[in-house]
């Protein structure tokens, strides 16, 4: 009965409660926590803070998937990190905190934690062990290896710097000659050598990241050193070498052909290689001399002479060319020359031979070579006068006692002539002299004959050479010429140099210098005016200008001849002038006239006479008048000289600047040939009369003149008058007709006849063009003329509209316009049109702004330079290239009309206009694939076909559908782990969407995987844009999908059903992902067969994978769950029992088969010896109860709270010296040995030593008190549960964690 009121009561509590107290909540900031990596386990993380209204005392949470990595304390909300944090691993994750007042449900919120990077990692290079060869001509900054260090930190912390910190050998050259990049390749940095230098190398490399911060100090990682080795490869690029700098030997110059000389050497320059070489020989002073073996030994090939190498030093040079079999790097042969000497020694092979020449220019030719030779001599000469014009030299090429010989003369006439010298060694110049001046006799004989005999001295061997002497005569004859007189003529001012004569000679019998004859002229009348040639005697004129008739007529010459002797002869030469026309005319007198025009005449003689022969053509004159501006008007006679005028004449019709002067020019003439002639000029002065009017410029005058302008100039008329003198003249000017009261007319004189009005408003005066638009005069002018007449001309006079309108632009021409980008359009793209109401507008367009937009947003003057305005309005592209719609696509440009003739006082410019110029795309970009940090992993056995195995992202910059991106699988590989490569085709296809200008790539299985292979798949994946118009652009990526084989299917065995493991599946994910920080993958959730129920009532299957596609094994997740007490402690209360794979465990049944066939088959064996395994089960169970009670002692030596010092690892005797199985290092009771349990061991979970895989529980911290132990009458107890259910309160005065696991039964100890 008291029930229904104790409800009410409740109710009632729980109403006022709830209305009087308010639930916590959080601070602002409690939303998010940045937390470095490097943070100690331990350290305060940070602090929770909640306010509460009611002050109560507040706990704090920390809960969900990642809340393993923090512990809080309840009471304050201090918060330390229990588990350390790694930004590679999870850079960020939520947590879900929760506060709670005690009085109402606990208030949650989401915390994301952010792990901010440390430099905790130092760069991994990909291999630690590199070599490669190069061939030692590798240019400089060649790539000669790569190198890969990686480092998985970010910002400076995971910029790898490579460093060659070593290099061997330790040459001083070696040090800098590699140079490592920032991207980690290796290049030469200088010239390599295989045989200067080394052929082999060794670099010592490290790679460092640029540094960060870690534990709050700067530090930099390195990586431990690789090694590099470089072997050098030999290349043929040096050229042969020999053995010796210098070669010589002597051969005697009768040595047979085929005599060896002498042997050269050498070898390969390149040691790696040495190539055979061959010999040449490639120069020779003397060719076809030596020739050289493929041994390398030189022999005679020649008849050798040692005389032909007087001047070479009796030595011959000889070029021996060295050449490897094979060409070198550079396709050429590979040689070296060296020069040879080759001494050739004398043998006395020569006699004295005669030779045409003086030493010491002698060659020795067989040019010079002689027999015949010839001398001159004077007939009569002394004894001891060598022969003139002789040359003759005696030379024997052999050397020393050799080359000695004696010379003597012979021939008819040896007896007048001697030799010199006598006797003589190698070559000497030889002398005839004459012995017997009284046998050479020039009328006895011209010519006389000698013989010169050369013999050697030391072989008798004798050369003869004749010589032919001339004997010269003397003079002893005088010149004669065959007349004493000769008559001559020639014209007067002949030029110098013309010929008189030049057939008189004179004769003289004797010969050579005594018959050579010499003319001259001996000094008297015309010497100085006539000259001889003193060869041929011809006789010329030597001074034209006086040889003149008018001066002299005739000259008597005296010609002398003169021999060689200095002996002569003369005779008289008479030459008479002839007369030239060579006097021109000359004028008697100077002509000045004066006559009065129009009425008078002209009547003048001109006197002149000329020098030459009288009554010739040379001195008969003609008159004649000269071409000029008025000789048309005058004539003269040609015979008497007579000047008179054709006509009257006009002051006005000459030319005014000659003041009526007129000049005429006679020309005075002979009739001679050349004609010869004088000009006189004769000056005719004519008078000027008045008789001429004025005359205006222009009939018609037109003038404007704005309005509203008074004291402007209106206009200016000019007229003229003709007449020549300022007295007739002289002009004045009147203005008459309607409004000529408006003007003002001035005159003003200009000269020359001329003057001017200026036409004038006066200073009170302005116009209006609405009254009158426009004014009709007449203008007169007039001269001092005594008869009155006047010249007069119209003037017209408008009066001109003010330019007072400002301009417009034509809206239709400023219409946007659309324009292609990147180079697609030049030239004129749009025309702006001005317009003016005004008639004398003179219009020009100006830009005044250029704005530059893309999608609405101004960009700066990014488009300022694209487009120019011209003053026409004409729009140009200026920069076609520079056109670009990814950064502005819209081009808008300010422009204005301007009139240039717009009156100050108005306003010239028209309101601003827009033009709009629309950027087009052009498809000018290729797609490209946005950085995406994932790795992608397949496991065959759970993956379907049409689910999502990777994905991929592009973008490109272009737009519409030049941005439009299409992806395409163009390849997939599987490479296996052992390096195979297979095709698989159509396995995998591509969708693509797009999200905010991201196209994203899913790629999704097409067909089930093969679960047992084991490698990755290499999917090649295209993007492409979409272009309407031109190609495609494209980019391509490979992805790698590794895959996790069944091999790393791991089976845990629970001790709930499958739907409680399923209930909680997510909790047994988080604890697994906690303690193997990996991701998770449930593959099946089953029970187990009841014949198999040994360890468990449930299994769960599943693969534990990396974010690099490697995956856990049984025996790693097995340590792995051991090292993290947190995480098994949460696993035991979720009922896991057992560890083990899909085979292990599932082979049991069929092991559990075979033993049942067994035992039958065995039945009859058990029933014989059945006393027997019964006394040997008694023997066993007692010490098995033995060493469970040793272990329970053994764990009460253990105090609770006391961290072990080694993990406990399930299934072992880790805390036992003896083999008994730990008891959770909890107070145990007395384990009954008597009682024997029920239950079939099939249904319960043993925890004995000998069991693998069972689940240590040894992890509670919290200090135990001893307890009693339980009455020896509690048979049916299960020992570990009692255990558990004991556990008392802490020394916090917190419940101890404790469970009942039905799975885990001990009563079979």
């Amino acid at each position: 009965m008291a029930l229904p009121w104790l409800s009410c009561l409740l109710v009632f509590t729980l109403t006022v409660s709830v209305a009087a107290n308010v639930a916590p909540m959080f601070l602002s900031n409690m939303s998010r926590v940045n937390l470095p990596e490097d943070l100690p386990v331990g350290a305060e993380a940070f602090w929770l803070a909640a306010q509460d209204q009611d002050n109560d005392p507040l706990i704090y949470e920390i809960s969900g998937q990642f809340a393993y990595f923090f512990t809080v304390i309840p009471t304050t909300g201090e918060v330390k990190l229990a588990s350390p944090l790694d930004y590679e691993t999870l850079y960020l994750f939520p947590i879900t905190i929760s506060v709670s007042d005690g009085h109402n449900n606990p208030v949650l919120r989401a915390m994301q934690v952010i792990v901010e990077d440390r430099n905790d990692n130092a760069p991994i290079f990909q291999n630690t062990g590199f070599s490669t060869s190069i061939n030692e001509t590798l240019p400089i900054g060649s790539l000669v290896f790569s190198v890969l260090a990686t480092d998985p930190d970010t910002g400076s912390a995971g910029a790898v710097v490579y460093h060659i910190e070593e290099v061997i050998p330790r040459t001083g050259d070696s040090q800098h000659l590699f140079e490592i990049l920032p991207n980690g390749s290796i290049v030469l940095n200088g010239s390599l050598s295989y045989n200067n230098k080394s052929a082999f190398y060794q670099l010592e490399l490290k790679a460092c990241d640029s540094g960060g911060t870690y534990n709050n100090s700067f530090i930099i990682q390195c990586s431990s050193p690789v090694f590099l080795s470089i072997s050098v490869i030999d290349q043929p690029d040096l050229d042969p070498q020999f053995i010796r700098e210098f070669y010589s030997a002597s051969v005697a110059e009768d040595a047979p052909q085929g005599t060896s000389v002498l042997k050269v050497e050498a070898v390969d320059g390149d040691k790696g290689i040495n190539d055979p070489v061959t010999y040449s020989i490639s120069n020779s002073t003397r060719p076809g001399w030596f020739d050289i073996g493929p041994d390398g030994v030189i022999t005679v090939s020649g008849s050798l002479d040692r005389e032909q190498l007087l001047d070479e030093d009796e030595e011959v040079k000889v070029q021996v060319t060295a050449t490897e079999m094979h060409p070198n790097i550079y396709g050429q042969e590979a040689k070296v020359s060296i020069w040879v000497t080759l001494t050739v020694t004398d043998v006395n092979d020569h006699k004295p031979e005669f030779y045409n020449c003086s030493l010491p220019a002698c060659t020795f030719t067989p040019q010079e070579a002689q027999v015949n030779f010839t001398g001159y001599v004077d007939e009569h000469a002394s004894s001891r006068i060598p022969i003139d014009d002789l040359t003759m030299v005696v030379y024997d090429p052999d050397k020393g006692s050799n080359g000695t010989f004696l010379l003597t003369v012979a021939g008819p006439d040896a007896a007048a002539f001697s030799v010199s010298p006598e006797r003589a060694a190698g070559s000497v110049d030889v002398q005839v002299l004459v012995r017997a001046p009284a046998l050479v006799d020039y009328e006895t004989k011209t010519v006389m004959l000698v013989q010169v005999v050369a013999t050697d001295s030391v072989s008798g061997n004798a050369s003869v050479a004749l010589v032919t002497i001339h004997l010269r005569d003397i003079n002893d004859h005088r010149p004669t010429f065959p007349q004493s007189l000769y008559n001559l003529s020639i014209q007067e001012h002949s030029a110098n140099g013309t010929v008189v004569t030049n057939s008189i000679h004179a004769f003289d019998p004797d010969t050579g210098e005594g018959g050579r004859i010499t003319y001259s002229l001996l000094p008297g009348n015309g010497a100085d005016i006539f000259a001889v040639d003193p060869d041929t005697g011809t006789v010329t004129v030597r001074n034209s200008n006086l040889l003149d008739r008018e001066q002299q007529a005739e000259y008597h010459l005296t010609l002398q001849a003169t021999d060689g002797g200095n002996l002569s002869g003369s005779t008289t030469l008479h030459v008479v002038l002839l007369d030239i026309n060579d006097n021109s005319p000359v004028v008697i007198g100077s002509y000045n006239i004066f006559v009065q025009e129009e009425e008078g005449d002209v009547f003048v003689t001109i006197q002149a006479q000329d020098n030459d022969q009288p009554n010739t053509n040379n001195s008969r004159l003609h008159f004649s008048l000269l071409p000029g501006p008025y000789s048309h008007n005058f004539s003269v006679d040609p015979d008497k000289g007579i000047l008179r005028n054709l006509g009257p004449l006009d002051r006005e019709a000459i030319e005014p600047a000659l003041g009526g002067r007129i000049v005429l020019t006679v020309l005075v003439a002979d009739c001679g040939v050349p004609v010869l002639s004088t000009e006189v000029n004769v000056t005719i002065n004519v008078e000027d009369i008045n008789d001429n009017l004025p005359i205006f410029n222009q009939s018609v005058y037109s003038f404007s003149v704005k309005e509203r302008d008074p004291g402007e100039l209106v206009g200016v008329v000019k007229a003229w008058d003709a007449d020549q003198t300022e007295a007739n003249n002289r002009i004045s000017f009147s203005l008459s007709g309607s409004g000529a009261n408006n003007f003002v007319l001035r005159g003003s004189l200009l000269g020359s006849g001329w003057a001017e009005g200026h036409l004038w408003l006066p200073s009170d005066v302005s116009l209006d063009y609405e009254t009158q638009a426009a004014y009709n005069l007449t203008v007169s002018a007039e001269n001092p003329d005594p008869q009155g007449k006047e010249a007069t001309a119209k003037v017209f006079v408008s009066v001109e509209d003010v330019n007072d309108e400002a301009p417009t632009l034509d809206s239709a021409s400023l219409r946007g316009i659309r324009v292609a980008e990147n180079g697609s359009q030049h030239g004129l793209v749009a025309q702006v049109i001005a317009r003016d109401v005004d008639t004398m507008a003179q219009l020009e367009v100006q830009l005044v702004n250029v704005i530059c937009t893309k999608a609405r947003v101004n960009v700066g003057s990014l488009c300022h330079g694209w487009f120019s305005v011209l003053a026409n309005g004409s729009v140009f592209i200026s920069q076609s290239e520079a056109i670009d719609y990814e950064t502005c696509d819209l081009v808008t440009l300010v422009v204005r009309a301007c009139d240039l003739t717009t009156d100050p006082r108005f306003l010239a410019y028209s309101d601003n206009g827009s033009l709009a110029i629309t950027i087009e795309d052009v498809n000018d970009n290729a797609p490209y694939f946005l950085p995406a940090n994932k790795t992608f992993v397949i496991i065959p056995e759970l993956v379907v076909p049409n689910q999502q195995v990777a994905s991929v992202q592009a973008r490109d910059d272009d737009s519409g559908n030049n941005g439009a991106i299409l992806f395409s699988i163009l390849q997939v590989d599987f490479v296996a782990k052992d390096g195979a490569t297979t095709p698989f085709q159509g396995f995998f296809r591509v969708t693509t969407f797009s999200e905010a200008n991201v196209f994203i790539g899913s790629i999704e299985l097409v067909t089930n995987l093969d679960s047992t292979l084991q490698g990755t798949y290499q999917v090649i994946v295209q993007a492409q844009d979409r272009p309407s118009v031109g190609p495609a652009l494209e980019a391509k990526i490979t992805l790698n999908l590794f895959t996790v084989d069944q091999s790393f299917r791991v089976r845990l065995q629970f001790s709930m059903t499958k739907e409680e493991v399923g209930a909680n599946t997510d909790e047994i994910t988080a604890a697994l992902v906690q303690a193997t920080r990996t991701t998770v993958y449930v593959v099946s959730i089953q029970d187990i067969e009841s014949t198999a129920r040994a360890r468990g009532r449930s299994y769960l299957d599943a693969y534990f994978v990396f974010s690099n596609g490697t995956a856990l094994t049984l025996d790693e997740l097995s340590v792995m769950i051991r090292n993290n007490q947190d995480s098994m402690m949460e696993l035991l209360q979720l009922g896991l029992v057992v560890l083990g794979s899909q085979e292990s465990q599932e082979s049991d049944l069929p092991k559990l088969l075979i033993s049942v066939i067994t035992g039958l088959g065995v039945a009859l064996l058990l029933v014989i010896v059945v006393m027997t395994t019964a006394l040997l089960c008694t023997r066993k169970s007692y010490h098995r109860k033995l060493r469970a009670v040793k272990a329970a002692k053994e764990a009460q030596k253990t105090a609770a709270g006391v961290m072990p010092l080694a993990s406990a690892i399930p299934g072992t005797n880790m805390y036992t010296a003896e083999r008994a199985n730990p008891m959770l290092n909890l107070p145990t009771k007395d384990l009954n040995f008597e009682s024997q349990s029920s239950s079939s061991d099939l249904d319960h979970m043993s925890l004995n030593s000998l069991d693998d895989n069972s689940v240590d529980l040894e992890k509670d911290k919290e200090t135990t008190k001893s307890e009693p132990l339980h009455s020896p009458m509690e048979l049916d107890t299960e020992p570990l549960g009692v255990v558990l259910s004991e556990r008392k309160m802490d020394r916090g005065g917190q419940q101890a964690l404790s469970f009942t696991n039905a799975g885990l039964d001990t009563t079979d100890l």
